[in-house]
């Protein structure tokens, strides 16, 4: 088993004023050449996008972009003709594929929103792009681990184009968590949205993150009421 911690406070950040972000892997003007990617893994960022503001059309093309609002809503258009609201509760993929535009904005004027955006190296470069959005029930999430997004067409998840899977839980205290890779040689990143977990001899607390790869199970007991974001996504990067 191999592993690397990464501690909350050691991510990059950026406040560009309408918008406060935390890298956890290089990203923009952060740079750090031991965090440039997790396996396929390429880029979490913990955003935080100020009252009626976001980000303008902009162009992404092979990437797989995942989105997942942990308070508030984001306002979404693209050139594929999606216009969608995405609020707490819901997920929201991209495969970028051979090119997409699109521009995301929070719709309140009066409060924050704050997303998880993650990016992933695709499996196959240049494909149709596609969307894809989906709400979880929370109560499911309850002391198991439920997976929503996949590489494999699913009414229940929403389909992405890589080997990686990804999911979310909320242990209780002093639950104990397993997981089992689904593919072998996939590694496991572990980002502690809320709580405090153990796992293979790590204590890790709020936005703390672990990789772990070579190992055929991972054990994460909760210390505390917590949620957990579980990205399992190929290690190699050829």
């Amino acid at each position: 088993m191999k592993t690397i911690f990464h501690p909350a406070s050691e991510r990059g950040f950026a406040n560009h004023g309408w918008l406060k972000a935390a890298h956890s892997f290089s990203f923009a003007n952060y740079f750090d050449r031991d965090k440039v990617h997790f396996g396929m893994l390429r880029v979490l960022n913990d955003d935080i996008i100020g009252a009626g503001e976001g980000f303008g059309t902009h162009p992404h093309d092979n990437m797989e972009i995942i989105t997942i609002p942990l308070h508030g809503s984001l306002e979404h258009k693209d050139s594929m003709g999606n216009g969608s609201l995405i609020s707490t509760g819901e997920i929201q993929n991209m495969s970028a594929g051979a090119g997409i535009t699109h521009s995301e904005f929070n719709p309140r004027p009066d409060s924050e929103t704050n997303i998880l955006q993650i990016w992933i190296f695709p499996e196959i470069r240049d494909i149709t792009p596609r969307y894809g959005q989906l709400r979880y029930d929370e109560k499911s999430l309850v002391n198991s681990i439920v997976n929503y997004v996949a590489p494999e067409k699913h009414k229940d998840k929403l389909w992405i184009n890589q080997q990686a899977w990804i999911s979310l839980s909320k242990p209780s205290e002093n639950f104990e968590l397993m997981y089992q890779p689904k593919k072998e040689n996939n590694g496991l990143y572990i980002f502690i949205i809320e709580g405090e977990v153990e796992s293979t001899g790590y204590s890790l607390k709020r936005r703390d993150a672990l990789g772990i790869w070579n190992a055929e199970d991972v054990k994460i007991t909760a210390k505390k009421d917590s949620f957990l974001l579980l990205l399992e996504v190929p290690m190699n990067t050829d």
